[in-house]
């Protein structure tokens, strides 16, 4: 189950080392490095540059340069793992995907009750978004000026996310939790909710909300809507 933001922020410390890992098993072919345990944090360094210097001064006008100088290796230390911006974009999407679909499958798979599963399905990607929210930024701001292949996947891994929460209430239908609703439209505006957390954080932060409060805001309403009369 997920409590609230600060134990969710605890246990997902090592998740991120374990998913650059992951990243660095998956694209072995491209990254020069043979040594696992000096890739992986440098992956970890060189996404967590590249995040921030695109929420300062935008993707596209940041330069390997740029980035060589943010994450403190060289150009020719950088061109062991990417070739080319391309190859970055890349690495990007195929952190953040692979970071939402494991926190999301940790936090969910293993929940029998469907209220329990939605609840926790909605929660852990609000604070996942909370922790994450530079890449989160990158996928829905910068996708419109990516490349056809790249923007792809930035499309694919929002519709993931949808995907999963439909198939939660779905399930809730068909089995008589939840009432009989357009699930598709409840996944759909739950994940425009989830989108106004990460892309709007300064309006809730004037407000003094909180990612836990946030949470609990967006599954009271989703319980108010889908609990049978």
């Amino acid at each position: 189950m997920v409590g609230d933001f600060e134990s969710f922020k605890a246990e997902l410390s090592l998740s991120k080392v374990e998913i650059c890992r992951a990243l660095y098993r998956q694209n072995a072919d491209h990254i020069r490095i043979r040594k696992e345990h000096v890739a992986v944090p440098n992956l970890v360094r060189i996404i967590e540059s590249t995040l921030q210097l695109t929420r300062a001064k935008g993707f596209h006008a940041m330069s390997l340069r740029d980035l060589s100088a943010d994450c403190g290796m060289s150009i020719g230390g950088l061109y062991a793992y990417i070739r080319n911006k391309d190859d970055l974009v890349h690495l990007i999407q195929l952190h953040g995907m692979l970071l939402t679909r494991r926190t999301l499958d940790d936090y969910t798979s293993d929940v029998e009750d469907p209220w329990d599963r939605l609840h926790a399905a909605l929660r852990a990607h609000v604070y996942l978004s909370e922790l994450m929210q530079p890449w989160f930024y990158f996928s829905f701001m910068e996708a419109r000026n990516l490349p056809p292949a790249q923007k792809k996947e930035a499309v694919a891994i929002e519709r993931e996310v949808e995907d999963i929460i439909h198939d939660i209430i779905q399930d809730g239908i068909e089995r008589g939790a939840f009432k009989a609703v357009d699930a598709r439209m409840v996944a759909a505006i739950s994940k425009a909710m989830m989108q106004d957390w990460y892309l709007k954080r300064r309006k809730y932060r004037d407000h003094g909300v909180g990612p836990t409060a946030y949470a609990d805001f967006l599954c009271d309403i989703l319980d108010c809507y889908i609990r049978p009369v």
